[in-house]
């Protein structure tokens, strides 16, 4: 409130934007900003611009798009009408330039559309969009560089031996890659007899990184369970030959797009690592006295 009221007594005394800036400490772009967004020289009052600020701080905050009926009309409009959030948000520019209220980023768009807690525009909108995605995908878990083709040489999980099959013996293990929000990835491995878990810790998803930290891994096991590994058609395991080469176990591929072949391995993930997580929140959840 301080620089504010010191930014308004320069306005008054017709001083540039450079020279409020140096007796603030500021940078004269800051100060540019800050008077353009609460009216200009001849408008900005320091009282009208602490409120305004204080009001952009509160959270959590609806979107504009929540806020503005008309203009979420607009856009599930022209979503229906299979428009891409980029060419909606360039149109609203076009013809509501001068306006704040009645223009809106492509970005924001999308999340009202992906995010539920928001309730904005109808899930099913996602269906107009030009990927049709029930789900946005994460811009940061791409599959840029990686070799995208078949894996050579892989068997199929129809030769498993039978004793993977009905689980008599320890040592057939199921693995998976898991990839988390925060651009982390771990690989799971879970024996289909005893159902005992090994989470190993990864880097990165190449499939380089990931054959390497399973040598490693199976390097520490005992030898009653290096039998066999049961994987999906994930790329990381693109150089399942080397982890072969190396460790002396048989991989076997699952058919695209059927994880219920390695249905231990995911239900065991699921029973874990998520009800782990579930149980840690609520006992940090804080409790009533008494």
């Amino acid at each position: 409130m301080e620089e504010r009221e010191a930014i308004s007594r320069g306005i008054s005394a017709d001083q540039t934007y450079h020279a409020i800036a140096a007796d603030l400490g500021r940078s004269a772009s800051t100060i540019s900003r800050e008077v353009d967004r609460n009216g200009g020289r001849e408008a900005y009052r320091a009282v009208a611009a602490q409120e305004r600020a204080e009001d952009q701080r509160r959270r959590p905050k609806q979107c504009l798009l929540g806020r503005n009926r008309v203009l979420r009309e607009l856009a599930v409009e022209l979503l229906d009408q299979e428009w891409s959030p980029q060419q909606i948000a360039g149109r609203l520019r076009r013809e509501y330039g001068g306006d704040p209220e009645m223009t809106v980023s492509h970005e924001t768009i999308y999340r009202s559309v992906y995010t539920s807690r928001w309730k904005v525009i109808p899930k099913e909108m996602n269906k107009k969009l030009r990927t049709g995605r029930p789900i946005r995908k994460n811009k940061r878990h791409t599959i840029k560089g990686q070799w995208r083709s078949q894996i050579i040489g892989a068997r199929s999980i129809e030769d498993r031996p039978t004793d993977a099959e009905d689980r008599s013996v320890a040592g057939h293990l199921e693995g998976d890659l898991v990839i988390g929000g925060t651009v982390s990835q771990i690989a799971t491995l879970v024996d289909r007899k005893t159902r005992y878990l090994t989470i190993v810790q990864l880097a990165d998803r190449r499939t380089g990184t990931v054959v390497a930290a399973l040598i490693d891994r199976y390097a520490r096991m005992h030898p009653s369970l290096r039998r066999t590994l049961t994987w999906d058609r994930g790329m990381e395991l693109a150089d399942h030959q080397i982890f072969s080469a190396a460790t002396g176990i048989e991989v076997f591929f699952a058919a695209p797009r059927s994880p219920w072949q390695r249905g231990t391995n995911e239900n065991t993930y699921w029973c874990t690592v998520v009800r782990a997580g579930r149980l840690r929140r609520e006992l940090l959840r804080p409790r009533a006295a008494g």
